[in-house]
């Protein structure tokens, strides 16, 4: 499939169906996300677009969502400097590193210090490369932490980056 050229934007209430069609069948699948795999578009979105969450689409030139993000807090308190994301794309528009580098400049941007993801799966070899790419680095691995449905318990890891600070 031929990448096609994006635009990210923060995502509106007319945007809840598009980003359903993509985080739906990756939810279901249950390989990637630590979320309830029978959770329907209610559940999900809800989770998804989350007061708490800064949610934005990847669109194509075809006004198609093709991927979509979600930034916030790790924590509250005084662990509200550092971010976090998730992350759900359709493969082959190139959509995954277009929101990998929107999403730290967005960070950097909200003037979060650093950004940690706490759960990626070690089976999810495309991310894990995506990510290292982009600057992240794995700090630990957690032993057998998520139940892949057809790889039985696999690591999950924590990936850092530093952000510059404005």
């Amino acid at each position: 499939m031929e990448k096609s050229a994006l635009h990210i934007r923060p995502a509106q209430s007319l945007d809840r169906e598009g980003i359903w069609r993509i985080i739906g069948p990756v939810i279901r699948k249950g390989e990637t996300y630590a979320l309830p795999r029978q959770w329907g578009r209610r559940q999900a979105l809800a989770y998804w677009m989350d007061v708490s969450h800064r949610v934005y689409v990847a669109v194509a030139s075809d006004e198609q969502i093709v991927g979509t993000y979600y930034l916030h807090s790790n924590q509250m308190g005084g662990g509200q400097h550092i971010a976090n994301a998730g992350f759900v794309a359709v493969s082959g528009h190139g959509a995954g590193r277009s929101m990998g580098e929107h999403a730290i400049e967005e960070a950097g941007r909200l003037g979060f210090r650093a950004m940690q993801f706490n759960c990626v799966v070690s089976t999810n070899l495309r991310a894990i490369e995506l990510w290292k790419d982009l600057g992240f680095r794995i700090l630990t691995a957690l032993p057998g932490a998520f139940e892949h449905p057809t790889h039985g318990y696999v690591d999950a890891l924590i990936m850092w980056q530093d952000l510059p600070q404005r």
